[in-house]
């Protein structure tokens, strides 16, 4: 009787165990830290992204005199002389935010050079991914950075560093880790 249930839980055990899902993690905010290119593309972004601010600081302290300018003179000014100075004002700031949204907004020269620069490098670690878990059979790959709440995570099952060795560099363990 012992044998039989103990043969009939092994059974159940392993019948269980076949059917049980894989699950593993990986922190792609790590694995991007593990990446030199993607350290050196977000400097270029960086340096760009400054300066882009830069001029765009300069041209609203230029608007700034203006206003000044115009503040100080306002009195002695005839009507016609400050509506021009009021409309090139109000045309300055309107071109300062148009380019601020052209370089900075949705879609803008910021983005696409993003866009260029580091997606293919995330394509590149999503398909290692991709690649691990067919390889190795998993059902899902959880990313434990950008806000998926994990209240504990096991380390065992963070494949951070396998998916830095597969592309090809040497894992650098940060706090974040």
């Amino acid at each position: 009787m012992k044998k039989l249930l103990l043969t009939t839980l092994s059974v159940l055990l392993i019948t269980v165990a076949g059917y049980s899902q894989r699950f593993v993690y990986v922190d792609t905010e790590y694995i991007l830290d593990n990446v030199p290119e993607y350290k050196a593309a977000q400097k270029k972004l960086d340096d760009i992204a400054d300066g882009w601010r830069a001029e765009i600081d300069k041209r609203y302290k230029d608007i700034d005199n203006l206003y000044k300018a115009y503040q100080a003179e306002y009195i002695i000014l005839p009507e016609e002389t400050r509506q021009q100075r009021q409309k090139q004002i109000e045309n300055s700031e309107k071109a300062v935010k148009e380019y601020q949204n052209q370089k900075f907004g949705y879609q803008g020269e910021l983005f696409v050079k993003k866009q260029e620069l580091v997606k293919p490098i995330q394509d590149k670690i999503y398909n290692e991914i991709n690649k691990m878990a067919a390889e190795k059979a998993y059902d899902f790959v959880f990313d434990k950075a950008n806000g998926l709440n994990m209240l504990f995570v096991n380390p065992k099952y963070d494949k951070s560093d396998d998916i830095i060795t597969a592309l090809g560099y040497k894992p650098v363990k940060t706090d974040k880790k």
